[in-house]
């Protein structure tokens, strides 16, 4: 009888009895000197005769004598883990690279894919690899058996120890299995679906011949695949009761299954099955052995005992293999979810494409035939009905696979009937609860009359409720019939229900962005209908580019006193024309004359029907900025592009005003408010008014500037206009008042020109109160009573007690307010401009004076008062927030 001894290391003398009672003793050496042994433990010694001829060595291996067991243990942990059987690859690494290769390969490692896709393929790309190890040729493995059981038990260890691929791992198993017990045949069964309670048995590959050859890792097909109910037959007897099944003839057993021979014609006689148990004891797999050789005879007990000391190792070697697949798995997972979050931000604005990508994923993960998306019509609504559906078939269901994406809606079909009007997918929609049905036609929600119309048959339903962001219902997601015929486990529902989750935002995303896209395009129309009916018409435009444009010393506009109620709508807009060539702006800027004329009539259109923030107050406003210019000799102080943005800015600054104030825009909310925020609510509106008809067609009077000079004009005038803003006004004037007082004004500094453009922005806005008593008496009356509606808005909407300005019941309070305005806000100013050119002084007498007659009118309605000029200042009521 055959002996297989374990000659251990520090142990020469001990022998492990695997199989009859012989024991292998170290024999000496032919030749040798007394007291030699072999160099070889284990090698089996026949007689005194020499060890016999083995076979020719297999290709790939250095030696063909087996190495001591330390010797081998030592080199199998010098193997890297991951390491590709490739003999020549440590060597090539060793090499010095030639300088074409250092550029091949930084080439390579430089070159970027041309997607975002590929640059997270190549980052999600797994670095583990299996290890593949070349396994011993069979024929090498005979001779061990023969001549060195211990080496030869050592190589099937190894040999299944290095594979942790599951199918290629079972071919080995089932080859080595029938290699050591002589057996014909052999099958192996893994068990599967023991975590969700319904264990099988399934063979990864079955009906192995004991002399196949070894194949590499992967190669095996997986329609070789059997599957075997729990606790049915021979091998499901041994799973569920763990018992070792030996019988010398099959069909003289009650529990055999003789099918399988009719299918294949092979005749089954003797029969070795046995569970294979994991570290924990717990029966994983079966292993059967078929009809002993030669002769059929039964299997002996000693084969028993073999595969009983072999089974254990192969139970390590299948549980290893099956954590690595559900690694993998769990990584192919991962990385399919990763890749639809990717495809969610690559692609948010078209509801066909988004569905499409979805739909292949799905497909990718969960391996189905048919995959389907149905989106709700109306999501408020209780009664459930889908509006849109799409679908996707497998390419290896359909011979068209370019075509297999399909708009249901825009191609019916029966199928796509059923999509729509599908009972189980409005089940899920009303109760936002998935359903999972294993078999189709034994289940009561299932119609199989709508099947069989349809022309698919549909076996297996995993359908899920897909949510938006605010957790409402928008759609149902839908995967029918599994590849590999199995129904859809817990797993595949917990998938798909993660995975609906991202496909939810990235389908609500693209229905809104499509809402955002027919929003724009309504508010586009309306734009336009707006703007046109906002700019000037033609025959306007040709009105004034043909007319004389009277000289300066004709209209007056030079004058700082001029008069601001002495033109006509239609003459301030020839004046703007004179002083825009006056300065020599036309000329300088090439500002087109056409052009020009459009733009004075549309600005002038686009300022509101209001009592005093109207056309004529921002002409007024532009026609002091003139005169200063023109009569205080900034002309050479300013450059030519700061006058010019100083004028538009004039003309610009109150665009659109509503008769409000910033204060009103924050309390009351408004769209403003919300878009600009409450800081200078209306200086930004009514510059980006400014911008929006410059950019309109026609509009564009600094079309021929440079680009520099044109970045630079639009910094400037925006500068302008929100200098207009009081709150501005106050956190800079200490600072000018500063160096004008001190003489440290420089001219050369930026800051200290931008400050001083500020200034002259606020002295014109308020140069009302510089103009003559009955002028400046009628402006006050005017912005007055605009204050006063604004009060009466207060009241009557916002449910508020307007502060004193602003409440017409306080009406007669004017004069102190006036003299309060003028003594806070208005003579500092201007006293300190005359400080800077006295050439303005005409402009602080005209305060002065105004002060006097708001006094005058003050102490005529408080007879019994007599304030002076100090007591104003000191008891100043008018706060910033309610004249700003």
């Amino acid at each position: 009888m055959r002996a297989w001894g374990v000659c251990l290391p520090g142990m020469p003398e001990f022998s492990l009895f695997l199989r009859g009672s012989a024991v292998l003793q170290r024999q000496p050496v032919p030749g040798a000197r007394p007291g030699a042994v072999s160099s070889h433990p284990g090698e089996r010694v026949r007689g005194t005769g020499a060890p016999a001829a083995p076979p020719r060595a297999p290709a790939g291996r250095s030696g063909w004598w087996p190495l001591p067991l330390r010797k081998s243990f030592a080199r199998s942990k010098a193997i890297p883990a991951n390491r590709t059987y490739d003999e020549h690859v440590h060597a090539r690494a060793q090499e010095p690279l030639s300088s074409a290769r250092r550029r091949a390969l930084l080439r390579k490692a430089s070159s970027l894919p041309p997607t975002t896709a590929h640059i997270l393929s190549a980052l999600l790309e797994s670095r583990v690899s299996l290890p593949q190890y070349p396994p011993s040729a069979l024929d090498y493995k005979r001779y061990l058996k023969e001549h060195n059981e211990r080496q030869f038990f050592l190589e099937l260890v190894k040999d299944v120890s290095n594979d942790l691929d599951l199918t290629s791992l079972s071919y080995k198993i089932l080859v080595f299995v029938c290699l050591m017990v002589d057996a014909d045949r052999g099958s192996l069964f893994l068990v599967e679906g023991a975590a969700a309670g319904k264990k099988s048995l399934v063979s990864k590959v079955f009906d192995v011949h004991a002399g196949t050859p070894l194949l590499p890792c992967g190669s095996t097909d997986s329609s070789d695949e059997v599957q075997v109910p729990w606790g049915k037959g021979i091998i499901g007897y041994v799973a569920e009761h763990g018992e070792t099944v030996n019988i010398p003839d099959a069909y003289q057993d009650r529990r055999f299954n003789d099918e399988i021979d009719k299918l294949t014609g092979y005749k089954t006689k003797s029969l070795l099955c046995m569970p294979i148990r994991n570290s924990d004891g717990e029966i994983i797999g079966v292993a059967q052995a078929i009809n002993k050789t030669p002769g059929g005879a039964p299997f002996s007990d000693d084969d028993e005992k073999v595969m009983q000391m072999y089974l254990p190792f192969c139970g390590i070697a299948i549980s290893n293999a099956q954590l690595f697949a559900a690694s993998r798995k769990e990584y192919d997972r991962s990385r399919a979810l990763l890749e639809v979050v990717n495809d969610l931000f690559e692609e948010q604005t078209d509801l066909e494409k988004i569905v499409k990508k979805i739909m292949h994923r799905a497909q990718t993960l969960l391996k189905c035939e048919r995959c389907s998306v149905l989106l709700l019509e109306d999501i408020e609504s209780p009664v459930v009905k889908f509006t849109k559906s799409f679908e996707l078939l497998s390419p290896k269901c359909s011979a068209d696979t370019e075509n297999s994406f399909k708009d249901s809606v825009e191609k019916s079909s029966s199928y796509s009937d059923w999509l729509i009007n599908n009972s189980i997918a409005e089940l899920v929609a009303s109760t936002g609860l998935p359903v999972n049905i294993s078999d189709a036609y034994q289940d009561p929600r299932f119609d199989a009359e709508a099947d069989q119309i349809s022309g698919f048959h549909i076996r297996s339903v995993l359908c899920v409720p897909i949510w938006n962001s605010n957790h409402q219902i928008i759609g149902v997601a839908q995967v029918l019939n599994r590849l590999d015929g199995k129904p859809f486990d817990d797993a595949d529902q917990r998938l798909f229900e993660a995975f609906v989750i991202f496909c939810g935002l990235g389908i609500n995303n693209t229905i809104m962005y499509d809402q955002v896209k027919k929003s724009w395009a309504k508010q586009s129309v309306a734009l336009d209908v707006l703007s046109y009916h906002a700019r000037c018409s033609k025959a306007e435009v040709d009105k004034f580019k043909a007319a004389n444009i009277p000289l300066v010393s004709e209209l007056g506009i030079d004058d700082i006193h001029f008069d601001d109620f002495s033109l006509d709508v239609d003459a301030m807009i020839t004046a703007a024309l004179r002083m825009f060539m006056e300065l020599g702006m036309v000329q300088k800027f090439k500002i087109d004359y056409e052009t020009l004329c459009r733009w004075l009539l549309t600005v002038r259109k686009n300022y509101r029907m209001v009592l005093y923030h109207n056309w004529r107050h921002a002409f007024n406003v532009c026609q002091l900025m003139f005169a200063m210019l023109t009569t205080a000799g900034f002309q050479e102080i300013l450059t030519e592009i700061e006058i010019l943005a100083l004028i538009v800015g004039c003309l610009c600054h109150d665009l659109d005003h509503r008769g409000t104030n910033n204060a009103f825009q924050a309390k009351s909310g408004s769209a403003l408010a919300q878009l600009y925020g409450t800081s200078a609510t209306l200086e930004h509106h009514h510059f980006n008014h400014a911008v929006m008809i410059l950019q309109s067609e026609g509009h564009n009077i600094f079309a021929n500037l440079s680009s520099k000079d044109y970045s630079d004009l639009m910094q400037l005038l925006k500068q302008s206009i929100l200098a207009t803003d009081l709150t501005l006004y106050f956190e800079r004037r200490t600072e000018f008042f500063e160096l004008v007082s001190k003489g440290g004004y420089d001219w050369n500094i930026k800051d200290h020109r931008e400050t001083f453009r500020s200034m002259l922005m606020t002295a014109c806005d308020l140069g009302a109160v510089t103009k003559p008593w009955e002028i400046s008496r009628q402006a006050a009356e005017l912005v007055t009573s605009e204050f006063f509606e604004q009060g009466d808005r207060e009241r009557s909407e916002l449910k508020l007690t307007p502060s004193a300005i602003f409440d017409r019941n306080r009406k007669d309070e004017l004069p102190r307010l006036q003299l309060e305005w003028i003594d806070s806000i208005c003579m500092p100013l201007y006293e300190c401009l005359v400080k800077l050119n006295v050439k303005l002084k005409p402009m602080l007498d005209s305060v002065a004076v105004n002060r006097g007659k708001w006094k005058e009118l003050h102490q005529q309605r408080l007879p019994s008062q007599t304030a002076s000029s100090s007591s104003f200042s000191s008891s100043f009521t008018v706060s910033l927030e309610d004249i700003n």
